[in-house]
């Protein structure tokens, strides 16, 4: 999607707000014992309240409200009876349609007792989002966003997911540009447009470069022992700093 009016950038910032405060609703309601399914409970109710729908459900058919992943599952976990645990790490990817406006947005954190490793890996995605944020502006190679997030985690010790990315986002939930990815591609050429909506997702690793489908036909996991974290943002492209739609904030 490309803003064309005031009424596109108040939609997707209304969206944005929406699920970023899900997302941090979320995220701190996260305890030992509860079960995947009772947090996704959480956000469905939270969408309702708003007026929003789940993008993944009304999209894809999802088996969940939002995206739940644990340990060793980069993303797209189902919500379900899995019990979360002391020590685990914890992604929660949120995204939703409201008013016809589609935004996106995620976060990851480490249930205590927190481990140095799991710490570092979160601080360190974190810093690749802020490091890849700062190269979105309009007429920048969009392979420059994943320079970015590469070179901050090989900084930090830590490997990228090659086969998970970022994406174009506004009227759905995927659009163009797809395959935003999470290291440097020389071979795309393509350049951001002021006014495009994009996602930027870096996902980083511990071990694994590539993920795989689960069983269920939607969890997509590395290696058994490989953790990863995720943070991701909407937002609209402009000539200087891009405009969040999706920071941490009061949801009015």
């Amino acid at each position: 999607m490309t803003i064309e009016s005031q009424q596109d950038i108040d939609g997707i910032l209304k969206a944005g707000r929406v699920v970023a405060h899900v997302r941090d609703t979320m995220l701190d309601a996260v305890e030992p014992g509860m079960t995947t399914a009772e947090l996704d409970a959480l956000g469905a109710d939270l969408l309702d309240s708003f007026g929003a729908k789940s993008a993944p459900r009304v999209t894809y058919n999802f088996p969940g409200a939002t995206c739940i992943s644990v340990n060793e599952e980069a993303a797209h976990g189902i919500p379900g009876a899995r019990v979360i645990k002391a020590g685990d790490i914890v992604n929660i990817d949120v995204s939703a349609e409201l008013e016809g406006y589609f935004a996106d947005t995620g976060g990851t954190m480490v249930v205590p007792p927190v481990s140095s490793i799991k710490t570092r890996l979160c601080h360190a995605t974190q810093l690749a989002l802020k490091n890849a944020l700062s190269q979105a502006r309009a007429g920048a190679p969009i392979n420059q966003i994943g320079r970015a997030i590469q070179r901050t985690a090989k900084s930090h010790g830590f490997k990228t997911i090659r086969n998970l990315g970022g994406h174009g986002i506004g009227r759905s939930l995927h659009e163009e540009p797809e395959g935003i990815v999470s290291y440097f591609d020389r071979h795309d050429t393509r350049r951001l447009r002021e006014g495009q909506v994009i996602a930027i997702e870096p996902f980083l690793s511990t071990r694994s470069t590539h993920v795989s489908e689960a069983a269920d036909g939607w969890t997509l996991v590395g290696h058994p022992a490989n953790l990863s974290a995720q943070y991701e943002h909407t937002l609209i492209v402009t000539k200087g700093a891009p405009i969040v739609a999706t920071l941490s904030q009061a949801c009015a």
